[in-house]
């Protein structure tokens, strides 16, 4: 008797935009920490649902690339922090989010501002340039625009200082007069300190110099070891452990009345080298066609269409990608709140006209017009747990 044939594996079925989880705006998201702790120093005019303690000396020691669920996995590595764990989120032990797209000029503009990135205005790493139909890479600024017009809003630093707070930024010296610092982390006084164990005794010292203070520092090296080298590798633990160590070395000289909180940017995935785990754009005539710009990075592209194409290139991309993404018009996106509740006139078209956000660990790569980021290990941007959730680490005196 024969057997009968197998049956047909079934296609996977492209992803329903509307099971993408979405940042807690306005409740527990980056864009409510700095307008949560100046409120509660008495700053008005900042809006939150988020409360948190007060404190008359604050410090955010914000980690580039630290992710919630990346902490909790590596507890050797990080014995402090991961002591630390219980006290996220007021003691509820639950992380932030980070808002969409999770990554670093987004979510630092965000932080600053303490607005989602619908209003800042920053939805991205590489996106359109409306004036110019250009892509504008908003980390590196690049080509120039005027930052003030592309980004209006005052900081809650400048509302601190204006206030009389001491606010205070304690950085890298390179990132004194970038683009970025001016438009989303500017108010109050830059303190430019090259070595990161001196940046954590600069941001103590920023803390007991006043009765009142907020003060921002920053350590970017981990994010940068995550891409290059993936988070499985001895590279990036090495830079956990010796994070775990600094924000331990801040914690012990905080002067009385201080709150510490450590956060982060985004999370990340380590993206195979597989052509499985990696579509590329300028190898795909299906992904490519109808494309006049292609924005975002691997793990969240902004698809900026021909005109007439943008619904081919959303149906195209939904076939194409199926469950190893979420598709999304540009409408479909806003109505969604992915880039907050409320999306200024300026940013809409900014945003591409078709959003596309990997799920698991599959990026959208470009080899042949993005060569460097094509080649990254670490990527985040999109909006998993994995990217989303970063943690808000506190220490009080």
């Amino acid at each position: 008797m024969a057997q009968a044939a197998p049956a047909h594996q079934q296609e996977p079925v492209p992803l329903d935009p509307r099971s993408a989880p979405v940042p807690r705006y306005g409740q527990a998201s980056l864009s409510d920490l700095l307008p949560a702790i100046a409120s509660a120093q008495g700053v008005g005019g900042l809006t939150t649902a988020l409360e948190l303690e007060p404190a008359d000396r604050v410090c955010v020691f914000l980690v580039d690339g630290l992710g919630w669920e990346a902490l909790r996995a590596h507890p050797e590595e990080a014995p402090f922090l991961t002591s630390l764990l219980p006290s996220s989120l007021n003691g509820t032990g639950a992380p932030l989010t980070a808002g969409f797209p999770s990554t670093t000029a987004t979510s630092l503009a965000s932080v600053g501002t303490g607005m989602p990135p619908g209003r800042h205005g920053l939805p991205g790493y590489t996106v359109r340039n409306p004036e110019t139909s250009r892509l504008m890479n908003q980390l590196r600024w690049q080509p120039w625009t005027d930052p003030y017009v592309w980004q209006p809003y005052p900081t809650v630093f400048q509302a601190a200082d204006a206030a009389g707070i001491s606010a205070s930024q304690v950085s890298a010296p390179h990132f004194e007069h970038t683009p970025l610092t001016r438009i989303a982390l500017s108010g109050g006084t830059f303190h430019g300190v090259l070595s990161a164990e001196e940046r954590m005794d600069k941001a103590a010292g920023c803390l007991a110099a006043a009765d009142r203070a907020l003060v921002y520092t920053y350590y970017a090296e981990l994010d940068s070891n995550g891409h290059r080298y993936g988070m499985n590798s001895d590279a990036w633990r090495g830079q956990l452990m010796y994070v775990d160590r600094l924000a331990q070395r801040l914690a012990e000289q905080l002067p009385p009345r201080s709150a510490l909180y450590v956060t982060a940017d985004h999370g990340m995935v380590d993206v195979p080298a597989t052509a499985e785990a990696r579509f590329d754009v300028d190898e795909d005539w299906e992904l490519n066609a109808g494309l006049a710009l292609l924005g975002g990075e691997g793990r969240m592209r902004h698809l900026y269409a021909v005109p007439g194409a943008a619904r081919d290139v959303h149906s195209v991309w939904r076939e194409v990608l199926a469950d190893q993404a979420w598709v999304a018009s540009r409408e479909e996106a806003l109505e969604l709140g992915w880039f907050g509740p409320v999306v200024d006139e300026r940013v809409r078209a900014r945003i591409g006209d078709v959003v596309a956000a990997m799920t698991g660990n599959a990026a959208v790569v470009a080899t042949d017009r993005e060569p460097k980021e094509s080649a990254l290990i670490g990527m985040h941007g999109s909006a998993t747990p994995a990217e989303q959730f970063v943690p808000l680490l506190e220490v009080r005196t």
